[in-house]
């Protein structure tokens, strides 16, 4: 089973960029499917975007074209990449290992 730390998150204003990292430790990333969620204060828990072992993408709607999800299996990271940033995209960000594991998320907090 995979343990997941989150970093990247910090501070910018609207219109700049972030990239997220998402480290794995154990055994077997390259097998699961990976998400990023996120979670505003006061909002329920939204699915941001999502790479297969395979490396399909899915993004929701409201951060395609801003975002991109990727992933290094040698280096046993997922990585998002978010560009334009918005004020509503101020969030905890999580990323997610299947179904069931979870890491403890990095703040992304977007002035205006």
């Amino acid at each position: 089973q995979v343990q997941l730390v989150e970093s990247g998150g910090g501070l910018v204003q609207a219109g700049g960029s972030l990239r997220l990292s998402c480290a794995a430790s154990g055994n077997e990333f390259s097998v699961y499917d990976m998400a990023w969620v996120r979670q505003a204060l006061g909002k329920q828990r939204e699915w941001v975007a999502t790479i297969t072992s395979t490396g399909s993408t899915r993004y929701d709607v409201s951060v395609r074209g801003r975002f991109t999800i990727s992933r290094d299996n040698d280096k046993k990271v997922m990585y998002l990449q978010m560009n334009n940033l918005k004020p509503e995209d101020t969030a905890i960000y999580t990323c997610k290992a299947g179904a069931t594991t979870w890491g403890r998320g990095t703040q992304v907090t977007v002035s205006s």
